[in-house]
C-alpha cells in the first residue's frame, strides 16, 4: 500500500505509474505543488544527494542555490524523469499525489516541464516544428500543420515574441529560442516549469525579458523552479530559495518573512571550513612574464554573443594564479581561446610573454611559445585512451624524440619512464594502455604529457576533478614543484577551497569579464563568490 502526504493509502501501484491518491479534502490551504522526500541517488562511488527534501508552494518561484557539483542538477533530473524512478530512493508527491516517472514524458504528462541549459532545440526546424515535435497534431494520418501554426502564433504572443511560426530556429538570437522553449512547455500544460541557468547566454535586456515573463506565469497560477547562479536575479525573483550543498539540502528561506541578501545566500553555499589538505608553500614570484590583455571572443555558433569580454590578467614567475567563476562564466572560453584560439572567434586582445607582443593563431604555434593547457575534460581532449602511456606522455612535442623523421621507441620509453618516476604514475609498466589507469593516474599523464613541452606556462583546467583527496594532493604538489621551478602556472577550479589552498591571487569572471583580482591571503569564499556573481569591474592586472 502506498501513502500520500495526507496519510490516505490507495492500491499498489503498476510499474512506472503515478499513484492516484486523492488529496484531502479538509486542507486549510492548498496543498503544495510539490514535494520530493529523501531523495537520494548515488553514482558509482559518488553519493550525488543524500536525503534531499524539497516543497514548492503553488504559484511560486521556487530558487535552488549551492555550487558547483551540490547537486542541483542531478535533483533535476530526478524530478524530471531523466533519472527515472528506481534509479534513486526517496519520494516525489506532485498536488498530493505520488510519482514514479519512467520517464521525460511521463513527468511531462504529469505537468512538469524542465527547461535545460544547453537549450534542446533544432536549429534547421521552424517554430512550429520544434514547440510540436513529439507532440504532433493529428488530422486523420496526417498531422494538422494549420492548427499547430495557429496554436503556435497563440502561444508565441504569450511568451511575448512576434515571429512568423516559420520561422528556422537558427534565424533567431538564443534570448528569442529560450522564450521558444517556454512557448513549448506551456503547449504541454506545464504546471511546474523547472528552468536550468534559465538567463547564463542571454543579456540584460532578454534575461530581464524572461524574468518578467516567469513572474508573469506566477501570476497566472504556474509554478517555477530556477536554478541560476545570478544572486541579484535569484533576490528580484525568488519567493522561497532553497540552498544545496554537498548533495544536502542546508535550508530553505522564505524571502516575504526574512532578510535574505546575497551575503546570507552566498554563506549558505560556501559555509563549510576549509581542510588543511593542501602541500606548503612558501610563495616567491618573480617578474610579470606573461600578460594577456583586453581579450574578446565571440561564440563560435552564435555570433551575438561573446563569451570573453575585454578581460585581461597577467602571470609572474612561480606563480599559481587561479581563476574562479561560475558554470558558463567563461573561464575554460578564456582559458582555451588563449591556448592557440582552440575555442571561439577571435576578435581583438594582445599577448605579451618576456615583454615581446606575440602571435598565437593556433595550437602549434601556442606550444612553440611556451604555453601549455591540461583540458578540463581528459578523457575526450586530453588523452587518446587507445595509446599506451608512453606515446600519450610523449604526444604534444614528438619532434623532441624524432630523429630523419622517425620516432626514437627507446627514447620515449626513457622519457616514459621519466614521468612515471618522478609523478608517481601507478603502473607497472609505460607500455600499458592509458585507458587501463585510474582518473588520478590519467591525469598525471596528462600533465606529462604537456611538462614534456618545456612550457613557461602551464593552464590547468579543473586539474583535480573527479580524482580521490591522495592524488588530488600529490596534482598540488606537483603544481608547487612546476611554481619552484619557476613556471607561470594558471589553474581554473570550481573548488573555492582548492583555489584558496593553492594559489598566490585569484581571479574573479562573471559573463565572459574579468571582474576581480584577489591575493589569496585577503581572499574569502564569500569575497569570492560575491566577485564571481556580480560585475564589480574592479580586475588589477
Amino acid at each position: 500500500m502506498f501513502h500520500d502526504v495526507n496519510g490516505h493509502t490507495s492500491g499498489e501501484m503498476d510499474d512506472g505509474e503515478v499513484n492516484q491518491v486523492e488529496p484531502a479534502t479538509t486542507q486549510a490551504e492548498p496543498a503544495p505543488v510539490l514535494q520530493m522526500h529523501d531523495i537520494t541517488k548515488v553514482f558509482p562511488g559518488v553519493k550525488a544527494l543524500s536525503d534531499v527534501s524539497l516543497t514548492v508552494r503553488p504559484a511560486t518561484i521556487h530558487a535552488i542555490c549551492g555550487e558547483n557539483g551540490a547537486g542541483k542538477s542531478t535533483l533535476m533530473k530526478v524530478l524530471s524523469g531523466v533519472y527515472p524512478h528506481g534509479t534513486y530512493t526517496g519520494d516525489i508527491i506532485v498536488e498530493g499525489r505520488e510519482m514514479r516517472f519512467r520517464d521525460i514524458r511521463a513527468s511531462e504528462e504529469a505537468g512538469i516541464v524542465i527547461i535545460h541549459q544547453e537549450l534542446a532545440l533544432i536549429p534547421e526546424l521552424s517554430i512550429t516544428e520544434n514547440i510540436f515535435l513529439g507532440n504532433e497534431l493529428r488530422r486523420g494520418v496526417g498531422i494538422d500543420w494549420r492548427s499547430a501554426r495557429t496554436r503556435t502564433v497563440e502561444l508565441l504572443e504569450r511568451v511575448g515574441l512576434r515571429e512568423d511560426p516559420d520561422t528556422p530556429i537558427k534565424a533567431l538570437g538564443v534570448g528569442k529560442q529560450q522564450l521558444i522553449e517556454i512557448a513549448k512547455a506551456l503547449n504541454k500544460n506545464v504546471r511546474l516549469l523547472i528552468l536550468d541557468e534559465p538567463t547564463a547566454a542571454l543579456n540584460d535586456t532578454d534575461s530581464e525579458h524572461l524574468l518578467g515573463l516567469i513572474r508573469g506565469l506566477r501570476d497566472r497560477g504556474i509554478a517555477s523552479i530556477i536554478i541560476s547562479h545570478k544572486l541579484n536575479e535569484i533576490e528580484q525573483i525568488a519567493d522561497d530559495i532553497t540552498i544545496i550543498r554537498d548533495g544536502r539540502v542546508v535550508e530553505t528561506l522564505d524571502v516575504q518573512h526574512g532578510t535574505i541578501n546575497e551575503d546570507r545566500i552566498i554563506h549558505g553555499m560556501v559555509g563549510r571550513s576549509l581542510e588543511h589538505r593542501y602541500p606548503d608553500r612558501t610563495p616567491n614570484p618573480g617578474d610579470v612574464f606573461f600578460e594577456v590583455r583586453d581579450w574578446v571572443v565571440q561564440h563560435p555558433t552564435v555570433p551575438e554573443r561573446y563569451v570573453v569580454k575585454g578581460s585581461s590578467l597577467n602571470v609572474r614567475r612561480g606563480e599559481v594564479v587561479g581563476i574562479a567563476g561560475l558554470m558558463g562564466a567563461g573561464r575554460t572560453e578564456l582559458a582555451m581561446s588563449i591556448f592557440g584560439r582552440s575555442y571561439g572567434r577571435f576578435l581583438s586582445g594582445t599577448i605579451t610573454k618576456d615583454g615581446a607582443q606575440i602571435d598565437v593563431p593556433d595550437v602549434p604555434a601556442a606550444i612553440r611559445h611556451g604555453i601549455a593547457y591540461v583540458s578540463e575534460d581528459r578523457k575526450s581532449l586530453g588523452l587518446n585512451l587507445l595509446d599506451s602511456i608512453k606515446r600519450s606522455v610523449v604526444s604534444a612535442k614528438l619532434s623532441k624524440i624524432t630523429h630523419r623523421g622517425m620516432v626514437d621507441a627507446r627514447e620515449e620509453r626513457t622519457v616514459a619512464e621519466q614521468y612515471r618516476k618522478s609523478l608517481r604514475i601507478k603502473t607497472p609498466d609505460v607500455n600499458n594502455g592509458v585507458s587501463s589507469l585510474s582518473g588520478g593516474n590519467q591525469q598525471k599523464v596528462v600533465l606529462a604529457k604537456w611538462m614534456f613541452t618545456d612550457p613557461d606556462l602551464l593552464i590547468l583546467d579543473e586539474p583535480t576533478r573527479g580524482i580521490d583527496v591522495g592524488a588530488k594532493y600529490e596534482i598540488y604538489s606537483i603544481i608547487n614543484e612546476l611554481a619552484n621551478a619557476g613556471k607561470g602556472v594558471i589553474v581554473i577550479s570550481s573548488e573555492l577551497p582548492e583555489l584558496l589552498g593553492i594559489c598566490d591571487r585569484i581571479y574573479t569572471v562573471f559573463e565572459g569579464r574579468i571582474t576581480d583580482c584577489i591575493p589569496a591571503d585577503q581572499a574569502t569564499p564569500e569575497t569570492l563568490m560575491r566577485s564571481m556573481t556580480s560585475l564589480n569591474e574592479k580586475a588589477h592586472a
